[in-house]
């Protein structure tokens, strides 16, 4: 096991942080979950088994400022069914196997591509029974262009356009 010190709150320094490498959506159906997805990024489906698990891959590697592949690769997003999440050590799951209700809850940030468009994602995800959260504004102290919408399982999605140096807001976007 690697050494690692401690700060002065009692937290573990690691010579090497501990990695997200994964995050789950909770879905009724998932094999319906992960075509959503998949239709609106472009994201392929992985299914593990089908209809029980989606592995959600986005593919390629994050890019490096002059537009190469980096070697940071893309994380994954699983789907899962809500009624028996997996993995799980007991094969019958546990409680509770309902999707969240109201209130706040996990979101996932998309950074859209320079070949996309929050506009397109946004009709795509309405067409397919998504709810438009919001549209049109600017979050200055990440200087980032956003839009939201809810999946038709209760899941929201911020879109992210980085809004570069020296950013143009249109005039109609909301800003804090």
């Amino acid at each position: 096991m690697a050494a690692f010190g401690f700060l002065t709150t009692g937290t573990p320094t690691l010579p090497y942080p501990n990695t997200l490498i994964f995050v789950d959506l909770s879905s009724d159906d998932p094999a319906a979950c992960a075509e959503f997805y998949a239709d609106i990024f472009g994201w392929e489906n992985d299914p593990r088994p089908y209809g029980v698990f989606h592995r959600m891959v986005p593919g390629g590697n994050a890019l490096n400022p002059d537009g190469s592949e980096s070697q940071i690769g893309n994380f994954h997003i699983g789907i899962h069914n809500a009624a028996n999440a997996r993995p799980h050590p007991n094969p019958d799951g546990v409680e509770p196997r309902v999707l969240a209700g109201e209130g706040r809850k996990p979101r996932l940030w998309i950074l859209v591509s320079d070949d996309d468009s929050p506009e397109r994602i946004l009709a795509d995800a309405e067409k397919r029974g998504a709810e438009i959260l919001w549209r049109d504004h600017y979050w200055k102290e990440f200087n980032g262009l956003n839009h939201s919408f809810r999946d038709p399982w209760g899941n929201e999605i911020v879109l992210w356009r980085k809004g570069g140096e020296n950013p143009e807001i249109p005039a109609h976007y909301t800003r804090e």
